[in-house]
């Protein structure tokens, strides 16, 4: 197997934007790893699908994102909102706080769970994503704490998983995001966090860098622009995304490889980040068969060797049972669907969750008053 690229958790990944964030605003047991400059007030910009190879591949479109200084961050395994926006809500690695995936397992109940979508009560989100949230630590060191984004997520099982302890502010529309985060910065001391998924969106349905997801990131540059004249001194706006994309070509579709149903309990995961949870006995024949089939287009490992290669980072005791038996990350244009249990998922054209630079890498970009 080929050396796994895992993400730079503790150094330059999206949790460290949280803590630093949190340290700069002098926040105590806040690790400021990435150096940000101390200011009374935080503002990020949180742009879901905007990858760092996808805006350095688009600068036409982004003059003013091109214009500012930026570095790349590693969103996290796997590179979705789920485990990304958990990441940046906690400041922790996937492996500590559990959103390890779009679909996992509810240990004990033979189950997924789709955390975006959640399910009706049966989970309690504060259970399920139990770490203390880096907006309830600004809150409690006096610091405003404001959570910008779509009225439609509000109260949302997903939501209330990972934005505990902070104000809510729905606002649909660019203007509103814009007025909103004004308005929330007027305090001395704040910590905002403004999300906008609509970029993200255009790339499943048309493709990361159709024309019109280039539309959409023209949006995004006046979005970030008009943000950034906004904010009073004292301010530093900060800009990222919770992972890139690529429009993968190779789908290959389990529910006509019946070696790659046989022995398992649960498909879970993505396309091009899997969790294979297997039943009782037949964990390693599943491994084998999985490892035949996909080779080289895929890093494929047992759970055991997923944790050891530091993929979730430091993995806690009781998330363990929700990392897949098998985990299967695609290379290339590989995308792994199942037709029979998902029947919009191959219709995408974009995707993402794998580790490859594409979907892996994605900017933090930077600007202050």
């Amino acid at each position: 197997m080929t050396e796994i690229p895992v993400p730079r958790y503790g150094e330059t990944a999206l949790a460290d934007l949280s803590s630093s964030v949190l340290g700069s605003l002098g926040v105590r047991g806040a690790a400021n790893v990435l150096d940000l400059p101390e200011l009374p007030r935080a503002c990020v910009l949180l742009i879901d699908g905007m990858g760092w190879e996808l805006l350095r591949a688009h600068p036409e479109e982004v003059p003013f994102l091109s214009s500012l200084p930026g570095r790349p961050l590693t969103a996290g395994f796997p590179a979705t909102t789920v485990t990304s926006l958990s990441s940046l809500a906690t400041g922790l690695p996937p492996g500590s706080h559990g959103m390890v995936g779009l679909e996992v397992a509810v240990p004990g109940e033979g189950r997924l769970l789709n955390c975006l979508r959640w399910d009706n009560g049966r989970t309690d989100p504060e259970s399920f994503q139990p770490r203390r949230t880096v907006y309830s630590r600004a809150a409690d060191a006096g610091i405003a704490s404001s959570y910008i984004a779509s009225g439609a997520y509000m109260g949302s099982g997903f939501n209330s998983a990972i934005t505990r302890g902070v104000n809510y502010v729905p606002a649909d529309g660019m203007g509103q995001l814009v007025a909103r985060a004004e308005e929330a910065l007027e305090g001395k001391r704040a910590h905002v966090t403004v999300y906008h998924s609509d970029l993200d969106t255009a790339g499943h349905m048309y493709g990361a860098g159709s024309k019109t997801w280039r539309y959409q990131l023209r949006f995004v540059d006046l979005l970030a622009e008009r943000l950034a004249e906004v904010i009073p001194a004292g301010t530093a706006l900060y800009i990222t995304a919770d992972h890139g994309m690529s429009n993968p070509d190779d789908k290959l579709d389990t529910a006509v490889h019946p070696e790659l149903t046989e022995g398992v309990a649960l498909l879970g995961g993505e396309a091009r980040a899997r969790h294979v949870y297997a039943e009782d006995g037949a964990a390693d024949d599943v491994l084998a068969a999985w490892t035949e089939v996909l080779g080289d287009r895929a890093w494929v490992m047992s759970r055991a060797q997923a944790v050891a290669a530091g993929c979730f980072g430091p993995v806690e005791a009781e998330m363990l049972p929700r990392v897949g038996d098998v985990v299967a990350i695609a290379r290339g244009g590989l995308a792994i669907v199942n037709s029979a249990v998902n029947s919009f998922e191959h219709l995408m054209v974009g995707m993402h969750g794998s580790l490859v630079p594409e979907e892996q890498l994605v900017p933090l970009l930077w600007t202050a008053r």
